[in-house]
C-alpha cells in the first residue's frame, strides 16, 4: 500500500478493511518517511507494531 493511501485510511471517518500478512488490523499513524505504519490487530488492540506499507492490503 502505499503512504498516501493509508494516511486516507487513517484520516477516514469509517472503518475500512485492511489486513496485514492476512490478519485485519487498524492503521494508527504513518510514518512516511521511514515507509512503516503503527498497526495493531483487531483482536489484540494491546499489541501495537511498526510494519511495512508494503505488507499492508486494503480489503
Amino acid at each position: 500500500m502505499d503512504s498516501r493511501r493509508a494516511q486516507e485510511i487513517v484520516n477516514s471517518p469509517t472503518l475500512i478493511n485492511v489486513r496485514y500478512n492476512g490478519v485485519p488490523v487498524y492503521i494508527q499513524e504513518v510514518v512516511e518517511e521511514k515507509g512503516m505504519a503503527r498497526v495493531f490487530p483487531l483482536d489484540e488492540m494491546n499489541h501495537e507494531q511498526e510494519v511495512d506499507l508494503a505488507g499492508l492490503q486494503e480489503g
